[in-house]
């Protein structure tokens, strides 16, 4: 099995969803970097390219897009998001 895939979250200041996916995360205990977007207009874009979603939290694991908190917790509350952190990709 090899190294868990890293975990990046950008949130916003003043996000309630985005407190919600860091609680969940930290809960969790799962190690993870968090990038603040809100005031980054570059940032936000290249997001918004990369995701397809002008909202956030937007949350990776690895080089996958993974929504934001709704589709963290159903992929908490599946199972699923054990699977994508062993490195299972379905």
């Amino acid at each position: 099995m090899g190294a868990t895939p890293p975990i990046r979250i950008y949130t916003k200041r003043l996000c309630p969803y985005c407190w919600r996916a860091l609680w969940l995360l930290r809960r969790r205990h799962l190690a993870f970097e968090e990038i603040v977007v809100g005031d980054d207009p570059e940032r936000r874009a290249w997001l918004a390219e990369v995701s397809g979603q002008r909202t956030v939290p937007q949350i990776f694991i690895g080089e996958r897009s993974i929504g934001g908190f709704t589709e963290l917790k159903a992929l908490h509350q599946s199972g699923g998001l054990d699977r994508l952190l062993a490195g299972d990709p379905a």
